[in-house]
């Protein structure tokens, strides 16, 4: 049996439902291809991941219709974010600004959890006329020409369309099979993230704090709820997992030298391994690349979801342009202007990121005495500063 649409979006996580809510109402037919059932879509688990949203991923969302569905009270607001070198008191401190993208703000950004996002891009998508889903089947193989995009299904069932968008993560099977090679960097480091009670204050604070041996960064939720993510070497996972969660907590108080007070973990936790992934192209004959398919960040610079988000957001700009004119939706020349456009601010940050995290993870004692000199020299360079905060605010 083969089935044909406009466009054909493999993975539903929140990158390819954001896209197809961009095309909700555009007369566009979707079809989004999950291999998780539907029931996850719609309500989909605690993963431990808080996201840090900008400014501009929040006009975005607006714009979609997905900031309205987060509940109001879990969406937090990141007031001031400092960075912390080694056992050093001293602090890059980077604090709200005034303004950002041109309107009166109080905050650099806002921290909202992955699976409020989630359910949010379902919900906006879930009762459009031109948007379906395939659920609960894997993809068996895609093949692109000049004349369409064909996408085989785990149960033999064939897709075809005018466009495929691959939205399957950093280790996208599809852009594989698309020949899109890609720049795999495996940090051989591992992420415990969970949320922890604690009795001081973090005043809506973000902390990122190199230590050495082992890193941590704080992301404020509510006053005295702060997720907490504990990263080590990956020959090390052991001496953070096989602690209970008093021994845990505990460890974290001593190496924040009491900071939040007493500590107490609130939430189940959470293990991923650390990645990162740039595409060598966005795309191929037929088809894009959005979202961690695209460009799978390091979290450190709290860019993954925010550049999926504009991934999308430009593609699907690009093909309602094309589509309102009478113009094909993958023409070679729209889906290289996708490239263009998102290459511009995703390949810096990519690069960028990797040169700040071997700098901050280098345990050699020149490294140490450089990463404080950077420390110092971006407090009290103003433009420089001004500069990184502009990125942090989108």
């Amino acid at each position: 049996m083969t089935l044909t649409c406009d466009i054909i979006v493999v993975g539903a996580g929140p990158a390819g439902l954001s896209f197809a809510a961009s095309l909700a109402g555009s007369g566009l037919n979707v079809v989004l291809i999950e291999k998780s059932p539907q029931e996850t879509l719609q309500n989909p688990p605690y993963d431990g991941r808080e996201i840090a949203l900008t400014h501009l991923s929040k006009e975005i969302m607006q714009r979609l219709g997905m900031w309205q569905r987060i509940p109001e009270n879990e969406i937090y607001p990141l007031r001031d974010a400092k960075v912390l070198n080694g056992q050093s008191n001293y602090q890059l401190h980077f604090p709200a600004p005034s303004q950002a993208r041109g309107e009166p703000a109080d905050c650099l950004g806002y921290l909202v959890s992955n699976h409020n996002i989630r359910k949010a891009a379902y919900e906006a998508v879930a009762e459009s006329a031109n948007i379906s889903f395939i659920c609960g089947l894997g993809v068996k193989e895609v093949k692109t020409d000049s004349e369409q995009a064909q996408v085989v299904l785990e149960n033999g069932e064939t897709l075809t369309a005018g466009l495929l968008v691959a939205a399957d993560s950093r280790f996208s099977q599809t852009r594989r099979q698309l020949g899109i090679a890609s720049d795999m960097h495996d940090y051989s480091r591992t992420m415990f993230l969970c949320r922890m009670k604690h009795t001081v204050s973090n005043r809506h604070t973000a902390y990122e704090c190199f230590h050495y041996g082992r890193t941590i960064a704080l992301l404020p939720l509510e006053e005295y709820l702060t997720s907490t993510v504990i990263t080590v070497d990956s020959d090390r996972v052991a001496s953070v997992q096989n602690l209970s969660p008093e021994e845990l907590a505990a460890s974290v108080k001593q190496q924040l030298n009491g900071r939040l007070g007493d500590m107490e973990l609130a939430s189940t936790i959470h293990t991923y391994p650390l990645v990162g992934m740039l595409a060598e192209r966005f795309y191929g004959t037929r088809s894009a690349l959005i979202g961690d398919a695209a460009v799978g960040m390091h979290p450190v610079t709290a860019h993954g979801f925010n550049l999926g988000l504009s991934s999308a957001d430009i593609l699907a700009g690009l093909i309602k342009e094309a589509a309102q004119s009478g113009q094909g939706i993958a023409s070679p020349t729209l889906l290289s202007r996708y490239d263009s456009k998102h290459a511009l601010h995703a390949r810096p940050l990519y690069y960028g990121t990797n040169m700040l995290l071997k700098l901050f993870t280098d345990e050699t004692a020149p490294a140490k005495l450089l990463r404080g000199l950077v420390l110092r020299v971006s407090n009290n360079l103003p433009p420089l500063k001004k500069l990184i905060t502009r990125q942090l605010t989108g």
